[in-house]
């Protein structure tokens, strides 16, 4: 599911924000080491922080039935899980990564989920949107310098960008249902008085009974 997000989000970048412009998108933490051997122009989305949203999860089963409607599978709620990217534009000045910036920002507020197109199957096969938030402060867990510090690089600006993703839960091989039932008697102390009947499941009349 990660990687379908990040090819969702790279693509919505380079179609809508980098369109014709030559920059390239990246995925890699954006280091001091990257960003020595790193020339071109380059809009970089780092993942730096994966956690469920428990606000959205939800207990319980649904059966998934055959074409006769029999229950062949029990299927669970997908667990949504929020995906933090730190955006960052990459130049030989500074006023042409701002103006890079301000593209991808002016983009992704326009998108407030991702393009149905560009999911993965995993994604797609949900059919839930993942929505996307971009520059909302209050979604960083720490601050920006300590980021950029673990990263060992210098303090850039910098966008958030939150992707709440769904990640569905393979089925679970429901029970085998019987076909029929044994039927036997037995008298009050125990002892069997006749031998076992099978019923069918339908509740149809077994041969010789009444």
């Amino acid at each position: 599911m990660i990687h379908e997000v990040d090819a969702a989000l790279r693509g919505v970048i380079a179609d809508n924000a980098l369109r014709g412009s030559g920059v390239e998108v990246a995925l890699e933490a954006p280091t001091k080491e990257w960003a020595a051997r790193h020339n071109a122009p380059t809009v970089n989305a780092y993942l730096y922080d994966v956690h469920e949203d428990l606000a959205r999860r939800e207990v319980g089963v649904q059966g998934v039935r055959d074409q006769r409607g029999a229950v062949t599978a029990q299927r669970r709620p997908p667990r949504w899980y929020r995906l933090s990217y730190l955006v960052t534009a990459w130049t030989a000045r500074a006023e042409d990564e701002h103006r890079l910036l301000s593209a991808v920002l002016g983009c992704l507020m326009r998108t407030e989920t991702l393009p149905a197109e560009l999911l993965g199957p995993a994604l797609s096969g949900t059919g839930l949107p993942v929505p996307l938030a971009v520059a909302m402060r209050g979604d960083r867990d720490r601050p920006v310098s300590e980021l950029w510090t673990a990263l060992g690089g210098q303090l850039k600006p910098s966008l958030d960008v939150v992707i709440t993703a769904p990640f569905p839960l393979p089925d679970e091989d429901a029970a085998p249902v019987a076909l029929e039932l044994e039927v036997r008697a037995t008298s009050v102390d125990g002892t069997a008085v006749d031998a076992p009947r099978r019923a069918p499941r339908d509740g149809s009349a077994v041969a010789g009974t009444s």
